[in-house]
């Protein structure tokens, strides 16, 4: 890679450290937050999962415009109704402005994240492409990792100021990116012109991509990583009486582990075993991790299998990313714009049922994770086998 594309990379890894960072910091601050409106956990659950749901249904129509007009717009336009809707949000008075603004939110991520994937698949080759979704895997999980750390440290100002200072670093991200990102262009491919913007209409038509497997794969371990981030928290405070300081640290070190792996090993991970095979043996390890919750006690050893998890499933996004591109051809931007349609689907069917199956047997959300991610390891490896017999 030339020095020229690298630093469009780091500049691409910047972005989504931003995004992300401003999607998770909502988590410390929200229940004070709230208080203000009269709504508590049920609210807070449903304007996490309203940020899932404007990505998956902008998602598709954002990855079909990168294909058509650029990379470059979309990313600056998704950073400013960000760093807009951030603003909105610390200004509201109303909790129905509240839902309105972090819709908004997901409508900018969802321009963001898929023209950022496509951007990477357009500046590196197919040998490179592994290590760059893996940086910027990274990046997405340092975001979500450090997120609440910010908005926690932030809310020390005040509960409105974090938010503030997201949307402006959010704007301001836009404007170097309007006058640093460099312009791709990107090859128009030949079905672009009949796609559709239409959710379930782009959802049939993915069906019949050689990726579609791959983007079911991203649907289940997107639904298993957002079970378990929805439920750990309550589920060690009803079993162990941790403490939120507990529950943050078991968090941190489970995405800081995943994000050194990502940034220093996941190149040379991927040219030893293959993408594929790291998705395979990450899904059984992050299904066996989720059984293991179930019977492990002691905090350093519920911590131990915390971090594999985290790691295993940190290992499975850039990887099923990479063979996404690598399947897409000229394609890039729809079939980013679909990937983090599926993403966003898990992450709010997961959480939803999580939730529910909780309040019914509280190891029940743990075995139904465990169950998914394994029939998601069944569905590719029968699919590996398959083509490999072709």
């Amino acid at each position: 890679m030339n020095t020229h594309n690298r630093f469009a990379l780091m500049l691409l890894m910047f972005i989504m450290f931003i995004t992300m960072s401003g999607i998770g910091l909502i988590v410390p601050i929200m229940p004070l937050y709230l208080q203000a409106f009269g709504a508590a956990g049920q609210v807070l659950g449903f304007l996490i999962a309203i940020i899932a749901f404007a990505q998956f249904i902008f998602s598709p129509l954002a990855g079909n415009l990168s294909d058509r007009i650029g990379r470059k717009k979309l990313i600056v336009f998704g950073l400013i109704v960000n760093g807009a809707a951030q603003i909105g949000f610390a200004l509201s008075g109303q909790l129905v402005e509240l839902f309105f603004w972090r819709f908004l939110t997901g409508v900018g991520s969802a321009f963001i994240m898929p023209s950022v994937m496509a951007y990477a698949a357009d500046i590196t080759t197919l040998e490179e492409r592994g290590k760059a979704m893996g940086l910027i895997g990274a990046a997405i999980s340092f975001g979500f990792m450090i997120g609440p750390g910010i908005g926690g440290a932030l809310s020390n100002v005040n509960l409105h100021f974090p938010f503030y200072f997201a949307g402006s670093a959010a704007i301001l991200t836009a404007i170097v990116a309007l006058i640093f990102l460099p312009k791709t262009t990107p090859a128009m491919a030949p079905t672009a012109s009949k796609a559709s913007n239409n959710i379930a209409k782009e959802l049939v038509r993915s069906v019949k991509k050689p990726y579609f497997v791959m983007l079911i794969v991203v649907f289940i371990f997107s639904f298993g990583i957002s079970n378990f981030q929805a439920t750990l928290s309550m589920y060690l405070t009803y079993k162990f009486d941790y403490s939120p300081n507990d529950i943050a640290i078991l968090m941190t070190v489970g995405g800081f582990a995943g994000v050194i792996i990502q940034g220093v090993l996941l190149g040379r991970l991927f040219k030893r075993f293959g993408e594929l095979r790291i998705v395979l043996w990450s899904l059984v390890v992050a299904a066996i991790t989720f059984i293991l919750m179930i019977f492990m006690s002691g905090y350093f050893v519920i911590l131990f299998v915390a971090t594999l998890f985290q790691i295993a499933t940190t290992l499975i996004r850039p990887a099923i990313n990479t063979l996404v591109s690598k399947s897409a051809g000229n394609e890039q931007g729809y079939a980013a714009g679909m990937n983090n349609a599926y993403m966003s689907l898990g992450n709010m069917i997961g959480p939803a049922l999580a939730g529910t199956l909780l309040d019914w047997k509280l190891d029940s959300p743990f075995i139904l994770g465990a169950i998914i991610l394994f029939v998601g390891y069944i569905i590719l490896f029968a699919w590996s086998r398959k083509q490999a017999s072709l």
